[in-house]
């Protein structure tokens, strides 16, 4: 019995690695800041609400059968494999810029999956799937509703819009060129596998127009919450009275280990900035550093949690702005957004481990891949961010 329930804990534990270290840490940061009244307000209540509210959309769509649908088309309309990755990674980047980069990617990683699979160009799926972490986590910081933390700092700091975009367009501008090279360079130009290539018959499919029709509306409410044009709470009772009638499958799929992970973030964010030793170093580094101070936090606590932290120890918002965006390129934590990407890549390579293409590809081969563009692209948009000043 012991080794049974030892076996199920290490399994548990390879599978959500990154929800037991954040839980580790905010246990740990409890030890410093036992849990009192305060800590009601560490929780940023609307991300976790809206984060719920569009995973179950995305399964409800997915479960009407909307990205099959859209993939076939898709598939019919590009003829080579770079085509298809560029206008996939192209839409998330456009996306992230509208409804935040979790919720492009919650969106855009089952219909890229079902894309390139229906097209036997399973093996460009993980370069696809790092491209398209890197365009939501980097295209959305160009807006302040791009991005979580844009959000955070646009509010705490009254950031002008002008300020903010004019903050933001180099290194905006350095990821886009970037991105679009890395899309050249490493998209093969495969044409579809002649077995794969749908008859004109099957290019089509019929999903439920009523119902995908209804997912739409509910997935426009739960953006206009993101906007502020919807109180968050209507959105969330909204979304799960719809789906409690329509599609109750689809409340079961959500991810509860991803928003269990933020929470533990916003935890041991909360604590860090109230432990007294921690505050004067932080001061400290952000009045002389704060570029790397951001970015660097962003790699080990998560570009959200950063500059929740890190804002309570400056006045000064730009270095701390640019670093904690381009700090979501880098680690696999370094962005919470790049976690939606890991358990979507996992899903898809447990779903189809058969195929050939997809047998070859391991988690661990993905993380190396994963780390070694993202630390590349930071690297580059530190070093033009740090020499422009």
């Amino acid at each position: 019995m012991r080794a049974a329930w030892w076996a199920a804990f290490v399994r548990f534990v390879r599978t959500h690695v990154v929800l037991v270290v954040s839980a580790v840490a905010a246990l740990l940061t409890m030890i410093a800041v036992p849990p009192d009244a305060a800590y009601m307000g560490y929780f940023d209540l609307k991300t976790l609400a809206c984060l719920f509210g569009i995973l179950a959309l995305v399964g409800a769509l997915r479960n009407a059968g909307v990205f099959e649908a859209t993939a076939r088309a898709m598939v019919a309309r590009f003829s080579t494999c770079r085509a298809a990755v560029s206008a996939l990674v192209a839409v998330t980047l456009v996306l992230s810029m509208v409804a935040t980069n979790d919720m492009a990617l919650i969106m855009m990683l089952p219909l890229s999956a079902a894309t390139l699979l229906k097209a036997g160009w399973e093996r460009a799926l993980p370069f696809a799937f790092i491209m398209q972490s890197l365009a939501a986590n980097l295209g959305g910081m160009i807006v302040p509703f791009g991005n979580p933390q844009n959000l955070y700092l646009f509010e705490r700091f009254s950031i002008p819009l002008g300020d903010f975009l004019a903050t933001m367009a180099l290194p905006f501008a350095v990821s886009v060129l970037l991105i679009g090279v890395c899309c050249v360079l490493f998209a093969q130009p495969t044409p579809r596998m002649a077995s794969e290539e749908l008859p004109a018959s099957e290019r089509t499919m019929r999903i439920p127009r009523a119902r995908t029709t209804a997912y739409v509306l509910l997935l426009a409410l739960v953006i206009a919450s993101v906007f502020r044009l919807v109180p968050y709470p209507v959105a969330l009772g909204t979304v799960v009275v719809g789906l409690l009638l329509l599609d109750r499958r689809a409340l079961r799929s959500v991810d509860v280990g991803l928003l269990l992970t933020f929470a533990c973030f916003f935890v041991f964010a909360g604590n860090m900035a109230r432990i007294p030793a921690v505050e004067d170093t932080l001061s400290q580094v952000m009045a002389h550093h704060a570029l790397l101070a951001s970015a660097g936090a962003s790699q080990v606590i998560s570009n959200v949690p950063a500059a929740v932290l890190l804002s309570h120890f400056t006045d000064s918002y730009p270095a701390l702005l640019v670093g904690v965006n381009i700090g979501g390129a880098g680690t696999l934590v370094a962005s919470l957004a790049s976690l939606i990407t890991f358990n979507q890549y996992r899903a898809v390579c447990t779903a189809f481990g058969r195929r050939p293409g997809i047998a070859r590809q391991t988690a661990g081969g993905f993380v190396a891949r994963f780390t070694a563009f993202n630390g590349v692209f930071l690297v580059v948009l530190y070093a033009v961010c740090s020499a422009a000043g």
